[in-house]
């Protein structure tokens, strides 16, 4: 199979309006920071020795498993740096996504709290690597098998998630991040702090700090600073002003609130407001 050399881009940002599949082999992975992107991702992990986190929930990956990833959910891969580590990735965009025939069935299989999915006895990761051969061709006909693969992996991937029981492994841990994960979600616009939020759920702040990095895979407010940017970047593209952007979702002031969204975007949010489809 034709391997890809693109590198990693924490903006992860779309080149096209409908799907994106690559294949990746890293000899040596560099390390990835918490993210998020606008779009729905299939995720199938080939060899490594990975641990994923999504959303405050943390996988150990084994062959074969499927990682679904909704829209705006924070995740990371984090990766042992002595083996080489090979995946299959599908990005979907949210319209496209959407408007598929069966869309609102489809999308039920990112809206049910789990995100790890064992693939082994499915003829899912054959078909992402199908897919991954076609999109990678540059003739009509692979574009039409890589359209017509999309639509069998969707139906498959339906079947393997309301097939699966749920599940019962999360630990309490796991849970408590995804949580404060949500809390934080919920109350953006207020001033929140560890000292704020250990208080909310009983823990020290030692506790939750730690638990953040072994959870999520990064601290505290790193998780604040990109739950407030991903609704400043959807109130934006809204038409929103960005001063009043700013206010709304808990900047102290404006000058950090556009550096940490030029950072994470690799655009000011004035930008993102005039052009909304570039990011």
């Amino acid at each position: 199979m034709k391997k890809s050399a693109r590198s990693f881009d924490p903006r992860q940002e779309m080149a096209r309006p409908d799907f994106e599949v690559f294949h990746y082999h890293d000899p040596k992975m560099q390390e990835v920071s918490l993210h998020h992107h606008d779009f729905y991702e299939v995720y199938c992990f080939l060899s490594g020795a990975v641990e994923y986190a999504v959303e405050g929930r943390c996988y150990t990956l084994q062959p074969r498993d499927i990682l679904l990833i909704g829209p705006m959910e924070l995740h990371r891969p984090m990766v042992a740096p002595e083996q080489a580590y090979e995946r299959i990735v599908l990005w979907i965009a949210r319209d496209y996504f959407e408007a598929l025939p069966g869309g609102a069935l489809i999308r039920g299989c990112f809206e049910r709290g789990r995100n790890l999915y064992h693939a082994e006895h499915t003829q899912i990761p054959q078909l992402m690597e199908k897919l991954a051969q076609e999109f990678a061709g540059d003739s009509p006909d692979c574009a039409l098998a890589a359209r017509g693969l999309l639509y069998q992996l969707l139906a498959e991937l339906r079947r393997l998630v309301f097939s699966t029981p749920g599940d019962g492994g999360e630990t309490e841990e796991q849970g408590l991040a995804a949580q404060v994960l949500a809390y934080i979600g919920e109350h953006y616009r207020e001033e929140l702090s560890l000292d704020s939020l250990a208080a909310a759920f009983f823990v020290s702040k030692s506790y939750l700090s730690h638990l953040f990095r072994q959870s999520v895979g990064t601290g505290v407010y790193r998780c604040i600073l990109l739950k407030r940017l991903q609704h400043a970047r959807k109130l934006l593209s809204e038409g929103a002003a960005p001063g009043a952007v700013c206010r709304s979702c808990g900047f102290a002031d404006y000058a950090n609130f556009y550096r940490a969204f030029r950072k994470v975007y690799g655009a000011g949010p004035n930008e993102l407001k005039s052009r909304p489809e570039s990011l």
